[in-house]
């Protein structure tokens, strides 16, 4: 049945930035819904020449959904990698077995180089290294990565633990790389265990964190 303009104002439905039109079936019309779904955020971390980031409060039942954010994360060393890796003891241990995919995607500044490619050296198969999120960060001073971290679901004890990463780099190694890259990096993956995950830790391959910030947030 078409609404007309004068029955669609009848029915007194004003919608906001965080809710849309629905039908009510109770009232044989239109209501303003929830639009469903928020992130609030938990925790932030700042790093200023730290040897790692950890996330070991915070995470349990309370969300089915956890969103870390990568804002500007920048190494003190040259062309490295971040990575994670999680804990089921509370950050006893960083040791989860896990089972993942890692493909990229870059473009030279000089627009002499476009690649798309799955990195077989940068995937996991059942093991309990922390997982590389991206390949080559470089140290200049205006490089860094940023990017988002989602894990599902860690406190079920039922099922294995999915993630899936993706960030964005700027990365130049001046002694074979005249230009500098955009490299955009595409993890995921599970960790392989139906124990509860309670813990996140974010470090470089070598290196410190010179600076950046990671926030955790809960999604709803």
């Amino acid at each position: 049945m078409a609404i007309s303009k004068a029955n669609f104002n009848s029915f007194n439905v004003t919608p906001t930035a965080s809710k849309f039109i629905t039908f009510n079936s109770s009232n044989n019309g239109l209501a303003a819904d929830d639009v469903g779904g928020s992130l609030n955020l938990i925790s932030t971390q700042t790093a200023s020449s730290s040897a790692n980031l950890s996330f070991t409060s915070g995470i349990d039942s309370t969300y089915k959904e956890y969103i870390f954010k990568f804002i500007n994360v920048h190494p003190a060393t040259d062309n490295v990698r971040f990575e994670m890796n999680m804990s089921v003891d509370s950050g006893s241990n960083y040791n989860v077995t896990k089972t993942t995919t890692f493909f990229q995607a870059w473009h030279a500044e000089d627009d002499s180089d476009t690649t798309l490619q799955y990195a077989t050296t940068s995937d996991l198969a059942q093991s309990t290294s922390s997982q590389r999120l991206n390949n080559g960060l470089g140290n200049d001073n205006d490089g860094s990565l940023s990017g988002t971290l989602h894990l599902f679901d860690p406190s079920n004890t039922t099922f294995v633990k999915h993630f899936t990463s993706r960030v964005n780099l700027m990365y130049r190694t001046d002694s074979y790389d005249p230009s500098a890259f955009s490299i955009q990096t595409f993890v995921g993956g599970y960790g392989n265990t139906t124990s509860a995950v309670d813990a996140i830790q974010f470090a470089m391959s070598s290196g410190n964190i010179d600076s950046g910030v990671i926030k955790m947030y809960g999604v709803t």
